[in-house]
């Protein structure tokens, strides 16, 4: 009998197991093996568990094929007061939004979706539509684009006609996607709502993978393209420092 059978009824021991599951995830077990050892499952039942979980959008499956827990535990954590992520971000955020007097956001992935999970508003009187929950389409804005950086062309191309983008500009739109991947950082020039420019950047996790993203955002005329050039490095350490609170240990950039 394995330990999931051991503590829940009977009738509930897939319900049990998925939960179990998800907990090993956030304890560091990220990998079918490290799972089956965990929970002493069979593999077939441990990768059925974990392709439903993935499919649901409770766990990820990043590119190295180890686990992560997924956006809707995200989400859900989104909606209350204290939110580990939200917690550990409000400093960064409130420090990025004194510098630059800009309104700065928090985001993460939501299936094919940008989840904003929080907001500091900006000092110069400016409103815009973003607010904490709101969700867009990733293509659609910079901390968006800023989330799906390492994703492949060939899904930067369906998140991009998803979003309902123009066919004959995807190639101009696909060249600035690949000059952004090298730079790290994202520009959004009244892509998503007409006068307001943002410069957005990915934090990554422990696994070096994009978690969430950060940005700041204001009207053209407080951000025009010298002074978004300007902002870019202080955004990127700004998600540099969030990462490493997250344990991603990479390269640092030059900051501001």
């Amino acid at each position: 009998m394995n330990k999931v059978s051991q503590i829940w009824p009977d009738g509930t021991q897939t319900l049990g197991r998925g939960l179990t599951l998800m907990v090993a995830v956030s304890a560091g077990h990220t990998t079918i093996p490290a799972l089956m050892a965990h929970l002493t499952l069979s593999r077939s039942t441990t990768q059925r568990l974990a392709s439903a979980l993935v499919q649901t959008g409770w766990l990820v499956q990043n590119s190295d094929h180890t686990y992560a827990l997924g956006p809707c535990l995200l989400e859900l954590a989104s909606g209350q007061e204290e939110n580990p992520l939200r917690d550990l971000a409000k400093p960064l955020l409130r420090n990025l939004g004194d510098r630059t007097r800009d309104t700065v956001h928090l985001g993460i992935r939501s299936g094919d979706d940008v989840l904003y999970l929080d907001k500091v508003y900006g000092q110069r009187g400016l409103e815009m539509r973003s607010r904490t929950g709101l969700r867009l389409p990733l293509a659609l804005t910079g901390i968006g684009r800023a989330l799906i950086l390492d994703d492949t062309p060939m899904e930067w191309e369906r998140l991009y006609h998803l979003a309902g983008g123009q066919p004959e500009k995807f190639a101009s739109w696909l060249t600035r996607m690949r000059g952004y991947q090298k730079s790290r950082h994202v520009f959004d020039l009244e892509d998503n709502e007409p006068g307001i420019h943002c410069v957005a950047a990915p934090v990554c996790d422990s696994n070096g993978q994009i978690t969430a993203a950060l940005s700041v955002a204001s009207a053209s005329p407080y951000l025009p393209r010298r002074r978004m050039e300007e902002l870019a490095p202080m955004v990127r350490h700004t998600a540099e420092a969030l990462s490493r609170q997250l344990g991603w240990k990479g390269e640092r950039s030059d900051a501001a």
